[in-house]
Formats: C-alpha cells, sequence, structure tokens
C-alpha cells in the first residue's frame, strides 16, 4: 500500500482547531484507517491521526511566544503527526527534530510538515532509553497517559534537564502528569483525543523544575 497516498487522499488536510497557522492531514470517520490495521499486523493505535490536547495547548503557545524556540535546536518527542515540531519551525527553531515510536506517525509528520512548507528531521525509536540527545529543548505533548511511560518519560526529561537542556510539557491535566515537578506557564482551552465532538477542556503548558 503506498502510505503516502492513502494519507493524503483519505486523511484531509485541514487547519487545525485552535491552531489555524498550521495544516495536518487529520483522521475522519471516513479514512478507513482499517484498512491499514488490516494490510499491516504491526499497526498500532493511530495517536498520530488527531491533534491531541496537551499538543494543541503547546503549539498555540510556541507561536505566540517565538522567542521559546526561536534560533534553539527543538526535540519534540513523542511527535504523533508533527504538530508540536511544524509550530517550533514556524517560530523560528534553527533545527526541529520530531521522535516517535510508530513509523506511520513519521510519515504523517513528513507530509505534514511539507503541506506547511517547513523542514522536520524524524527519529524513530524510543529515545527514552538512551543518550540525552543534541537538543536545547524538548518539547513533550500528551506522554503522560499510561503509568510505565510517563515513569519513563520523567525519568528521561529530569536526565536531560540535569544535562542543561530546557524542557517544555504540554498535558491536559491527566492523572500521571508529574505536576509536583512543574511549573505551569499558561493554560488553553482544547479539545483531546478521544473527547466527544464539542467538547473542551484546559491543558497547560509547563516546564521541568530544574
Amino acid at each position: 500500500m503506498d502510505l503516502d497516498a492513502f494519507i493524503r487522499e483519505r486523511l484531509p488536510l485541514a487547519p487545525t482547531p485552535g491552531i489555524p497557522e498550521v495544516r495536518l492531514h487529520r483522521a475522519t470517520p471516513r479514512s478507513g484507517l482499517m484498512r491499514l490495521a488490516e494490510a499491516d499486523p504491526g499497526f498500532g493505535s493511530p495517536y498520530w491521526a488527531r491533534p491531541w490536547g496537551g499538543g494543541l495547548a503547546m503549539a498555540r503557545h510556541i507561536l505566540d511566544n517565538p522567542e521559546m524556540v526561536a534560533g534553539r535546536r527543538v526535540l519534540d518527542l513523542g511527535a504523533g503527526g508533527g504538530l508540536v515540531a511544524i509550530s517550533a519551525a514556524l517560530a523560528g527553531a534553527s533545527r526541529a527534530c520530531a521522535a516517535d515510536i510508530d513509523p506511520y506517525a513519521l510519515i504523517a509528520t513528513r507530509l505534514n510538515a511539507a503541506a506547511n512548507a517547513v523542514e522536520v528531521e524524524t527519529v524513530l525509536g524510543d529515545l527514552t532509553t538512551g543518550d540525552v540527545p543534541d537538543a536545547d529543548l524538548i518539547l513533550v505533548g500528551d506522554l503522560f497517559y499510561e503509568q510505565d511511560l510517563a515513569t519513563r518519560v520523567t525519568a528521561y526529561l529530569e536526565r536531560c534537564r540535569g544535562a542543561g537542556i530546557a524542557v517544555l510539557i504540554g498535558d491536559p491535566w491527566r492523572v500521571f502528569l508529574p505536576a509536583g515537578r512543574l511549573v505551569l506557564l499558561a493554560e488553553y482551552p482544547v479539545s483531546d483525543f478521544g473527547d466527544p465532538e464539542g467538547a473542551v477542556r484546559r491543558a497547560g503548558v509547563f516546564t521541568l523544575a530544574a
């Protein structure tokens, strides 16, 4: 199956809710993502096919405060469809890199970056098991939805922070968010992945305390 063609044809390109500056290929009820699952036994949950609340808050914050990323080497950890990395590139990051464990996510990121006329590097793999990255700033949206994942990500971010890398987190106050280690910068109204149509909740953008 031609995945590029499938995404272009079946996931319409449209402005992102609350972030009209960024257009994304987003799934609809008619996208037929089940066809990908049927064609590939390794196909996982298509988290990349829709923006999540924390990523929406982070992207809005970056675009409204471009000085946070301008001229910096930025890593979007758990990038999904690349919304945050694309926003960082639009806001003037010297390098924007998107990392994810799902190869489908990185295909979507590449197509979304091209649609927004920005360059985003992609890295496939779980970076939390390796060394700290070559980056000035790590952006993390929505990686605290499971306890084991949240524990692993928090430990990795603390290692990165100890190495002098700044960390920003976007999250709609999920239960496994390490809120006691974070400083709230701003909140935004968002619709989160899996919420009913029209539902709105608050999502925060945080720094990881040194």
